[in-house]
């Protein structure tokens, strides 16, 4: 589950929370994407819904050096807070958060958590992937 309403623990104290699980697939970019598994904590705030996320995923690369195609395992775990653009009792829009690249909550109040998963699977791609440490590389 990528996307989660959030509306009722809008409408709670600050400081309650909610754990969901992870389980999707996600698309990194055109031709790239993978199965993200792992769980996200939800803490409300005075201003925000703070995700504390921490899954694995496994995105499929090209071996620098022996040009074969393998699995990349990867850990990712981020915090990041989602700022709401409508206020949860009334409906009306709020101000935005401060930040242009803040995450927000959308005007149904669901929280999505699929950009920065996104971003921080992108992020964590190794520059130089190797299937193995000790590839030999390319056979003459």
């Amino acid at each position: 589950m990528l996307q989660v309403n959030v509306s009722q623990m809008l409408k709670g104290p600050i400081g309650s929370t909610r754990t969901i699980a992870i389980d999707d697939n996600i698309c990194l970019e055109a031709t790239l994407s993978g199965l993200v598994m792992g769980a996200a904590h939800l803490t409300r705030t005075n201003h925000s819904v703070l995700v504390q996320a921490d899954v694995n995923t496994e995105v499929p690369l090209e071996c620098a050096r022996c040009l074969g195609y393998y699995r990349c395992p990867l850990h990712i775990r981020f915090d990041e807070e989602y700022f709401p653009i409508t206020d949860v009792c009334s409906g009306l829009s709020l101000p935005g958060p401060d930040e242009t690249e803040a995450f927000t909550i959308d005007e149904r109040l669901t929280l999505d958590l699929t950009e920065a998963l996104r971003q921080y699977i992108l992020t964590a791609i190794p520059l130089k992937p190797l299937c193995q440490p000790d590839c030999p590389g390319l056979k003459a």
